[in-house]
């Protein structure tokens, strides 16, 4: 039986073995077709977020089969491609909202054992952290590799994200995404 719910200390042990078998620096070019993870989260980063409540998993008994990380902006800053997304926000809207760091939150990493994939997961898990998040948050905000097709897809055709901005960073291109977190997806 699949559950869900929010991550915890003796999580974190799980989350790092599914990051390691799915982080794109550790993927052969077929093997990131399958769509990869693009941030590496230390024990330290992962334990601060936890703290924050922004971990989220999916446990197939025991074992970690995804997870999902949602936190503040100042939690993300300690990455640079972060920064660079709030310096972008001047120039986007989303549904008649001007972004902001107090009225948008980033989601994201999310990462699914690829033998769990097409079961109906990201879906599951995607909600449980919505009805958590929009309790502070009107708006989310992600970002996904233009070269993970397999992410792009899931998150547009699956969950409702809209691409609201393109941009590069450090010679790679990536889509900027948003939904509105007040609207159930399951």
């Amino acid at each position: 039986m699949i559950t869900y719910q929010q991550g915890k200390e003796e999580d974190i042990s799980g989350v790092l073995k599914l990051q390691e078998k799915n982080l794109a620096a550790n993927l052969n070019t077929t093997e990131m077709k399958r769509g990869f993870v693009t941030t590496p989260f230390t024990t330290p980063q992962i334990e601060e977020i936890i703290k924050q409540n922004g971990l989220f998993v999916a446990k197939d008994q025991s074992k970690i089969i995804a997870y999902i990380f949602a936190g503040s902006w100042d939690y993300f800053s300690q990455w640079e491609i972060f920064k660079y997304m709030v310096n972008r926000f001047h120039l986007i809207t989303f549904k008649d909202h001007k972004l902001t760091t107090t009225n948008t939150f980033q989601y994201g990493p999310v990462c699914i054992d690829i033998n769990y994939r097409s079961r109906g997961i990201f879906n599951e898990l995607f909600e449980y952290m919505r009805k958590e998040f929009v309790k502070k948050y009107p708006i989310s905000i992600t970002f996904i590799n233009q070269d993970n097709a397999i992410s792009t897809a899931a998150h547009t055709r699956k969950i409702g994200w809209q691409v609201i901005d393109k941009f590069e960073f450090n010679n790679k291109r990536y889509f900027g995404l948003a939904i509105d977190m007040n609207v159930p997806v399951v």
